[in-house]
């Protein structure tokens, strides 16, 4: 069965969140919930979904804005890779360089590990590390009939993600585009951080970083 996927742009630099759910047994998870939690919780209860996981590509405040509240209303499973942990505890210093007063984050509840598998309902996707913007930067990947990835900001429609910020490093970054994402199907629909989606196909023929 394919899966039900729903997009849109949340907090002050509108992230984008993404619900994947199941449409069969309606368990979801929910991927960089980077702010407008009440926004978030209206389109589960409308679509009557159980929130399993709140997934992040990267700890970044912007992506993770809204994962505390998230955490307390829902009781879903925190999951981030460990090498960003150092970001997610630095939050309020984040948002403080940015003019921002953001509360502290709520503790992670499991570890994202390069290839690992997460199963919700009869759906499965698998864990792509794929640092560079971040040193713990992930990319979830849904396989089947269709193939999705969701990016974050390590990918973009015609761009790549800064690496200007803590622990980023170009040469990282490409070195992960190129070994993690371009291997896969070209028809792979991309679902980045920010701005519009894209497909493999489109960015290796027309993205300035990748021709």
């Amino acid at each position: 069965m394919s899966l039900a996927i729903a997009t849109f742009p949340v907090g002050l630099l509108q992230c984008n969140c993404s619900i994947v759910s199941d449409p069969e047994t309606r368990e979801a998870l929910i991927i960089d919930p980077g702010g407008d939690a009440p926004k978030i919780l209206d389109y589960l209860k409308e679509n009557q979904l159980k929130a399993r996981y709140l997934l992040h590509t990267h700890a970044h405040f912007d992506h993770v804005g809204a994962t505390r509240e998230l955490k307390e209303t829902l009781g879903a499973e925190i999951l981030l890779h460990p090498e960003d942990l150092f970001l997610y505890d630095q939050v309020p210093m984040q948002g403080a360089l940015f003019g921002l007063q953001l509360e502290a984050t709520t503790p992670t509840d499991r570890p994202l590990e390069d290839e690992m598998e997460i199963c919700f309902g009869k759906q499965t996707t698998r864990i792509l590390h794929t640092p560079g913007h971040t040193p713990g930067s992930v990319c979830f990947h849904f396989e089947g009939h269709e193939s999705h990835l969701f990016s974050g900001d390590t990918l973009f429609k015609g761009g790549i993600g800064r690496t200007d910020l803590w622990g980023g490093s170009q040469e990282t970054l490409m070195r992960s585009i190129h070994r993690r994402l371009l291997c896969l199907d070209e028809s792979t629909q991309i679902y980045p951080g920010h701005g519009p989606q894209s497909t493999l196909w489109h960015e290796k023929k027309q993205n300035p970083f990748l021709v």
